[in-house]
């Protein structure tokens, strides 16, 4: 740009320089937003869900669809092949009471199946770390000091329930102190409170929220057993009666069918009906029952404490009393905020982890200093500057009385504020020391600094009282290597 010259002043426009830069890591585009995750799908259990959530049953559902099958096969060939004769020969009042009596089975054989049997929820590692606190500070105060070395933290806590010592046992799955009545599935990996049994031919747990319905279903399928197999055998007696034994099998051989898996299950359902409704008048598990807990008198001294001691009032609780809600809140959405009961890993997944995410932000933040100090270094060698001369100089950023000011473009780095004062004898050679002048330290000469493309012309000589040599016309990818280069000789210092 030629000095002097008239003329009106142009509008200078600068361009900031945006010292925070994003990390290689991040997108410049913009995020999208991630929907929201429900519970259920990070649940830490052994269970499927379905229908979003609202059904909730274990893993293992292979024996489960099999009593689908069993029941449905046999009341529908009941349904089909027998009812129509028994309607017109006994009473049309049998396929009313069969249809009853299947749909109460099915009903409660799904609600069993498809429920919360009351699992409990697990420890958040916040609510873990406190509860080992807690443990720690226990085992120093019982032992009588506040050291040691590691000892792992007791099983059990003992509670009086009732006037019985109950106790308490620790998860170590879970991470909690498990409640009265409270087991852990080893199928489905929850702690089931109230825990009963894990049915596999239910498919889920038996617990608190559905052992009234599992009792009503092996009740229920008790009943239609023994309807089913009752109305089959008079439907062969009658038809024997008209046209003997044999031909009424050939007429109807989905009786037989009908009448042998009858047979062999009767047995087993009706002795499971039976079992449980004992267990029920007495206020008792079958997780009890067979570690043989509690004793059934009461003036032992390891007597039932959850027993009322009246059958009635047992079994009006177990059947009639509310039913609690769902701890898990399976159906919740995910707050961010809120911490989630992880998996458990090993000490070295987890220390490999943090130290990765802490090398990323580390290395982010070394990009982004870096990349500032470089463009402030850079920022005085990337303006534009017109020729100088003995009688007029003008300095970097300060253009002198009557000289247009410089335009820069759009994309060139802003000049700092910062930068020194400088009066009409201070010269490039002031700015960047020479290597003789410290003998300890590298410095940059002005043969080694670098010089931006336009900055000074080759055919005007800087003329000063003290002479310069005149720097030499660089490339645009030759600016940026000398100027890391220059940094680091700089950072020698």
């Amino acid at each position: 740009m030629p000095p002097g010259g008239g003329g009106p002043m142009k509008d200078c426009e600068y361009s900031q320089i945006s010292t925070h830069s994003s990390s290689p890591m991040e997108s410049p585009h913009k995020k999208k937003k991630i929907a929201a995750r429900r519970k259920w799908e990070v649940f830490p259990g052994r269970n499927k869900f379905f229908c979003n959530g609202r059904i909730m049953m274990a893993r293992q559902t292979g024996v489960f669809y099999l009593t689908l099958i069993l029941i449905l096969v046999t009341s529908g060939l009941f349904f089909a092949f027998d009812c129509p004769y028994l309607a017109v020969k006994i009473t049309p009042a049998i396929p009313v009471v069969g249809g009853i009596l299947f749909f109460f089975v099915m009903g409660t054989l799904l609600r069993t199946s498809f429920s919360d049997p009351g699992v409990l929820p697990r420890a958040t590692p916040d609510e873990a770390a406190d509860l080992e606190r807690q443990i720690g500070n226990t085992e120093d105060i019982a032992n009588g000091s506040s050291s040691g070395g590691y000892r792992p933290p007791p099983r059990t806590k003992e509670v009086i329930i009732n006037g019985q010592t109950v106790k308490l046992k620790y998860c170590f799955t879970c991470k909690i102190f498990r409640p009265p009545r409270a087991s852990h599935c080893s199928l489905c990996d929850n702690c089931v409170e109230r825990f009963d049994h894990h049915c596999p031919w239910v498919g889920n747990c038996v617990g608190k929220r559905n052992y009234r319905f599992f009792y009503m279903f092996i009740l229920s399928l008790s009943f239609l057993t023994v309807f089913i197999f009752a109305f089959v055998i008079t439907h062969v007696i009658l038809r024997s009666q008209q046209t003997g034994f044999l031909n009424a099998l050939k007429d109807s051989p989905a009786s037989v069918l009908e009448a042998v898996v009858c047979f062999f299950s009767v047995w087993s359902i009706v002795g499971l009906s039976g079992f449980h409704t004992y267990l029920i008048s007495s206020n008792q598990t079958t997780n009890e029952d067979i570690k043989g807990s509690w004793s059934n008198k009461r003036g032992k001294e390891n007597y039932n404490p959850y027993s009322y001691g009246n059958i009635f009032t047992n079994c009006c609780v177990a059947l009639c009393g509310p039913i609690s809600p769902s701890l898990i809140d399976r159906r919740g959405y995910i707050q961010p905020d809120t911490p989630q009961p992880a998996a458990p890993s090993n000490g070295i997944t987890m220390y490999g982890a943090m130290q990765s995410q802490s090398d990323m932000c580390d290395q982010d933040q070394c990009i982004q200093s870096t990349k500032f100090v470089l463009q402030a270094a850079a920022t005085p060698l990337l303006q534009s500057e017109p020729s100088l001369t003995s009688d007029e100089i003008h300095l970097p950023g300060k253009p002198g009385l009557g000289t247009p000011c410089t335009s820069l473009t759009l994309g060139q780095p802003t000049p700092p504020s910062s930068m020194p004062n400088l009066t009409a004898e201070a010269t490039l050679s002031d700015i960047l020391p020479l290597k003789d002048e410290h003998g300890g330290h590298q410095f940059l000469t002005p043969d080694e600094a670098p010089s931006p493309p336009r900055m000074l012309g080759s055919g005007s000589p800087l003329t000063h009282s003290r002479t310069m040599h005149v720097l030499g016309l660089a490339s645009q990818d030759s600016l940026h290597e000398d100027s890391v280069r220059g940094l680091v000789k700089l950072s020698s210092v």
